[in-house]
């Protein structure tokens, strides 16, 4: 369908981090699909913004001592690089720290309030006492009250799925100091999304705006009972907007970072003469916004609601994707596989990692995997040994000259190439790229089966074969250019050096279905280098977290306690038996206040009853099973309980405060300890 307009977004990167490899993925995702329908024809804007608001841009300016305004215009000249160096074309890259961005808000809030769907309730928040600031969800950590599944965040677990309120969560801490979070009264606002649970039903559920799986989910989690009200403000000290109407109090980090994709399209209408309301309040256009599955609740319910009650367009589709994960395993600073963008570049080509992703990206919210030997042979393979390796074997022989006047006879290996590019379109569209790079590998694995065959360093050496060896580099070449028009939207250096080698843009998808007859060949230049495994590893060894030399402060308190006893001989420690036993039943004594029965094993037959005054720091079911330390030849000793033949060696002061000595894996009962 040729003429569409199209509106396209990836996710506000946080401005209190740079930019990663594990965000690069979307980024990356969403500049394909763009650059992929502007080949197409289709008029189409890549919009995106720092996301500046929020309690930990507050502290950490705070730290360095330095205003937020500093903190964030720093940040986003290192986002804004890292992304061009990545060859991520935006069209607008804003922030949500800008006038239209507060207009916008104004004008979301207004119609909120209007539609009567802004309540307010004194409820109890989060608080950080070393920060001295409320916490946001996503700067609480704990144990899901769900699931039990421990370090999660404030707002929902990555393991059951399941949302739930920051106060619910066990064993809270704050992410921004370690402290335990306390518990204070605050009036905050809400917006009331029950009111528009039938339309989220309906939004959610129909014209494919989600996908089906991500539909499913939705509809058996949230949608399928009323929903909660959602906690939009903030009590200060926060650096964000301050809310009109209610004075203190400021509007949720997550209420205006998705208004940022409208005010930065809004700062790229005034840029360009055009007008925001025929983008985003114009039916024609199609909305696109690119995201992480970990985001999905926030922009499939909380920002379509906002968009309707303010009457702006819905976004046509939502596309998501799951995580990067490294050799199987999630992005790990002690591993060296948390790479920043800029380390990433120190060592590797950008052309590298964005051919990798597409050839394993998919229309699924599956995780991708960036498999470091994978990486290196497919990357080798693939672009320097199929696609390069047809313009490197062949355009040296006629560089500077022209190609054949007609196209020579291929054997239907480029009018092949143009009906592959029918799959290959539909592919891009559906955000399936790992298909496109197959059908375009596969094209290359004939062409380079045709020069193999051609043989066009033999022809050059031979003068009666010219005109011969120039239409054998004609159908190369040509298959060549065919190849890259395809790949363009993954490779643009590639595309680049493809365009100055043969004095023509790649700008038209059709571009590919034609051969290059006529056209002249110019200096070839290297195209790519293959990815050498040591640059690999030197990445990854630069980005490695060094495990710091532990330090120890002990206190000598217990010292204190307990001096040191008089010095003994060798031969008076020697009659003490220390022997490594097993307990192999334990029980409480309820006579006794202290005591637990245990009887150990001593290996084979040889088996001792021992009362041990562990009551208060140990349960008789921990104690089963496990390995201990005894004397092993104290006299036995007769209590009102029952003998006791021997003793239990342990640590501590009594009572809560004991710590059973206990011995490495691998020590046998039985066995004495020296």
């Amino acid at each position: 369908m040729a003429g569409r307009r199209l509106l396209v977004t990836a996710a506000l990167p946080y401005a209190n981090g740079h930019i990663h490899i594990g965000h690069l993925l979307e980024y990356v995702q969403t500049d394909i699909w763009v650059r992929f329908q502007k080949l197409r024809g289709h008029r189409c804007i890549y919009i995106c913004a720092d996301d500046t608001h929020g309690t930990p841009i507050m502290i950490r300016a705070r730290q360095e001592g330095r205003s937020e305004l500093e903190l964030i215009a720093e940040m986003q000249q290192h986002h804004t690089r890292d992304f061009a160096d990545f060859e991520i074309a935006f069209d607008h890259y804003g922030s949500t720290n800008s006038p239209e961005n507060y207009e916008l808000c104004q004008r979301f809030w207004r119609a909120l309030r209007q539609a009567g769907l802004v309540v307010e309730k004194e409820i109890q928040q989060l608080f950080d006492p070393q920060a001295g600031v409320f916490l946001a969800d996503r700067f609480v950590k704990g144990t899901c009250p769900r699931c039990g599944a421990p370090d999660q965040y404030g707002d929902n677990c990555e393991r059951c799925g399941q949302t739930y309120r920051p106060t619910e969560l066990r064993d809270a801490r704050s992410t921004l100091t370690g402290a335990t979070p306390e518990l204070r009264t605050t009036r905050q606002l809400f917006v009331h999304l029950e009111a528009l649970r039938p339309f989220l039903i309906q939004w959610t559920q129909e014209a494919d705006h989600v996908p089906r799986e991500v539909a499913n989910y939705l509809m058996g989690h949230f949608l399928h009972e009323p929903l909660r009200d959602w906690d939009v403000s903030r009590p200060a000290p926060y650096f964000g907007f301050e809310i009109p109407d209610s004075p203190g109090n400021y509007w949720y980090v997550w209420f205006d970072a998705p208004i940022g994709y409208i005010a930065s399209t809004a700062a790229w209408c005034k840029l360009h003469g055009e007008s925001l309301e025929d983008w985003w309040m114009n039916p024609e256009v199609e909305i696109h916004h690119f995201i992480g599955k970990d985001i999905t609740y926030f922009h499939t319910l909380f920002w379509p609601a906002m968009l309707k009650t303010a009457g702006f367009q819905l976004p046509r589709r939502i596309h998501i994707h799951g995580f990067l994960t490294v050799d199987g395993r999630k992005m790990s600073k002690r591993d060296g596989t948390f790479v920043l963008a800029r380390t990433y570049l120190k060592h590797l080509q950008p052309v590298y990692f964005r051919y990798y992703l597409a050839s394993k990206l998919g229309p699924r919210l599956d995780d991708v995997d960036l498999n470091l030997e994978e990486f290196v042979n497919k990357v080798n393979s693939d672009l320097v040994g199929k696609v390069v390796n047809l313009a490197s074997r062949t355009a040296r022989f006629v560089q500077g000259q022209r190609l054949s006047d007609a196209y020579p006879d291929d054997q239907g290996l480029f009018a092949r190439g143009v009906e592959v590019g029918n799959e290959i379109a539909a592919a891009y569209e559906e955000g399936d790229y790992s298909r496109a790079m197959r059908a375009i590998m596969g094209l290359a694995d004939a062409a380079n089966v045709y020069v193999e065959t051609a043989q066009p360093w033999s022809l050059q050496k031979d003068s009666d074969r010219t005109a011969e060896l120039r239409d054998v580099c004609t159908v190369a070449l040509s298959l060549f250019w065919q190849i890259m028009v395809y790949l363009s939207p993954v490779t643009p250096s590639l595309a680049a050096k493809t365009e100055s080698l043969f004095g023509k843009k790649i700008s038209r998808w059709e571009d590919a279905a034609q051969p290059l007859t006529q056209t002249a060949v110019g200096t070839f230049q290297h195209f790519l280098q293959r990815v050498d495994r040591k640059d690999v590893d030197a990445m990854i060894e630069e980005s490695r977290e060094p495990i710091p030399a532990p330090t120890y402060q002990d206190s000598d308190a217990p010292l204190k306690a307990e001096p040191l006893a008089p010095t003994c001989t060798i031969e008076d420690f020697a009659k003490v038996d220390l022997r490594v036993a097993r307990v192999v039943a334990a029980e409480d004594v309820p006579q006794a206040k202290k005591l637990l029965k245990l009887t150990v094993s001593l290996g084979g037959n040889e088996r001792r009853t021992i009362f041990a005054g562990i009551k208060a720091a140990y349960k008789p079911e921990q104690l089963v099973g496990r390995l201990v330390i005894i004397v092993a030849n104290l006299a036995p000793r007769q209590m009102s309980f029952g003998v006791s033949e021997g003793m239990v060696t342990a640590a501590g002061t009594g009572g809560q405060d004991v710590y059973l000595l206990s011995v490495d894996e691998g020590a046998k009962p039985g066995q004495r300890v020296h």
